[in-house]
């Protein structure tokens, strides 16, 4: 989608009473999209899910960006104490279940939000994944709600250019080799001969935390 149809879509959204909201991991690719919406609506949420596991040097480029951008940020996190978060053997899960660790972290914090808004409005683009690719504009989520996906197809080259054009910073571990951002304890140095996201949980078969497949209803959309 062009910068204008993002626009148009976001009104039409609003005249349609849609409550909106947007998460955002404050990776530099992420950016694009909260300067866009800033633009249009700065008042829309933007809910940051805080897994206490974020880079220190996140946590700082998250208030630079909202700073910056004059975003209505609200920070999020996971009901279940990390002390309640370990197996059996008490690893903590993100050494052991990763899966589990990203449910709780991550898609049950946000469960409650998409609960009371109409409108998830989601950075994926289709050249980060398989399962992205397969992604439409728009798609059901739990509780009525709909995914709207206005960077789909947008490519790395079209945000970097974007960025470059608005001179917007980026995110300060980038320069020291990582690209694809998460949790510290499953995030490595982007590999260069791979896709953008291999430096996450390295060496699993784990490519998404759960928010872009958990709480997508493709059954519903099939």
């Amino acid at each position: 989608m062009t910068e204008k149809e993002i626009e148009d879509k976001i009104i039409e959204y609003r005249k349609k009473g849609k409550k909106m909201f947007t998460t955002s991991s404050f990776q530099t690719h992420s950016i694009v999209l909260l300067h866009l919406l800033s633009k249009i609506d700065n008042t829309i949420p933007v809910y940051f899910i805080h897994t206490g596991y974020h880079f220190p040097e996140t946590l700082t480029y998250r208030d630079q960006i909202t700073n910056m951008f004059g975003l209505n940020l609200v920070n999020i996190y996971s009901a279940t104490a990390k002390i309640h978060q370990k197996d059996a053997q008490g690893k903590l899960l993100y050494a052991s279940d990763p899966d589990l660790c990203c449910h709780l972290n991550k898609v049950v914090p946000l469960e409650p939000i998409l609960a009371v808004h109409d409108i998830w409005i989601n950075g994926v683009r289709a050249d980060q994944g398989a399962f992205r690719k397969q992604l439409r504009v728009e798609e059901n989520s739990k509780w009525n709600t709909v995914r709207f996906h206005p960077m789909l197809d947008w490519t790395g080259k079209m945000i970097y250019d974007y960025l470059r054009h608005h001179q917007i910073p980026h995110h300060p571990l980038e320069h020291e080799g990582y690209y694809s951002i998460g949790c510290e304890p499953c995030t490595r140095k982007w590999n260069l001969d791979l896709d953008e996201r291999n430096g996450r949980w390295y060496g699993l078969k784990k490519t998404e935390c759960g928010l872009n497949t958990d709480l997508v209803d493709k059954k519903e959309n099939s």
